[in-house]
């Protein structure tokens, strides 16, 4: 069914402006092709033939020769909030959620939250956790790892280790122990920091090694052995300080760290 001619008239000054917009370079798109239609239909332009000419449906003609003929130009220009409009969050659920972040592990067992995690969890969408994140300076996924030595020697051992990789002895043996597979390191050496607004959580990058007098055990015994088959050669290896001094550092560091666990 043809629309019927409907001439809209212009309020005083309004030609020049609507005329202004569908010639302006920075004019919208929509405000455009609104200002077209009204435009088409105060020149006497039928129904049918706007359509045609501005390339749209006849309910959006209809539409904004409405909206022309209760608002003006303004009503062009603004658009309605529709139905669909996102649900938007309050002070006391942005908090619920911070504090959700902040105090509460991850219900599937995760190391720290994630937007999808958190959507999950608290109903909304990933782009509405993000955005609550950002402004609230809070990054779960980021830890930050500190290191700070309470030994007064602690520069004078690094120098000393540093310099047997720079600049090491004739005939240097290294001993580096670590622990063994089915050791649990279950402390940290410092108590780190929890996420706060603004900051990551933090963790020294090093733990307590429990279990660790089990390591001198087989310290001691290979030792011992590589001295055996040492001295199997006509040249044997040449300590700078006797076995028996050595060994006996060792046991009775072996016993301090026992008397202390």
């Amino acid at each position: 069914m043809p629309l019927p001619i409907r001439i809209i008239k212009l309020k005083r000054g309004d030609r020049a402006t609507l005329e202004a917009w569908v010639r302006g370079r920075t004019t919208p798109p929509r405000v455009v092709e609104r200002a077209r239609i009204v435009l088409a239909s105060a020149d006497g332009l039928a129904g049918n033939a706007i359509c045609t000419t501005v390339g749209v449906s006849r309910p959006t003609v209809s539409l904004w020769l409405n909206r022309y003929e209760a608002d003006g130009c303004e009503g062009l220009v603004a658009d309605r909030p529709r139905s669909g409009r996102p649900r938007q969050l309050d002070a006391a659920e942005e908090a619920r959620i911070v504090a959700k972040t902040l105090d509460e592990a991850p219900p599937d067992g995760g190391t720290h939250w994630s937007t999808r995690v958190m959507a999950k969890a608290t109903g909304w969408d990933q782009a509405t956790i993000s955005r609550l994140w950002r402004a609230n300076g809070l990054k779960p996924h980021q830890v930050a790892y500190f290191k700070g030595s309470t030994d007064p020697a602690f520069v004078a051992k690094l120098r000393d280790v540093v310099g047997l990789y720079v600049n090491p002895p004739k005939r240097a043996v290294v001993f580096s122990m670590d622990e063994k597979s089915q050791m649990q390191a279950l402390d940290r050496t410092q108590p780190g920091l929890p996420l706060k607004k603004g900051r990551a959580g933090t963790f020294t990058h090093d733990y307590k090694r429990h279990g660790t007098t089990t390591l001198f055990a087989e310290l001691i015994a290979a030792i011992t052995t590589y001295l055996d088959r040492r001295n199997e050669d006509p040249t044997p290896f040449v300590w700078t300080a006797s076995v028996r001094s050595i060994l006996a550092k060792v046991r009775k560091t072996k016993d301090t760290l026992a008397s202390h666990h």
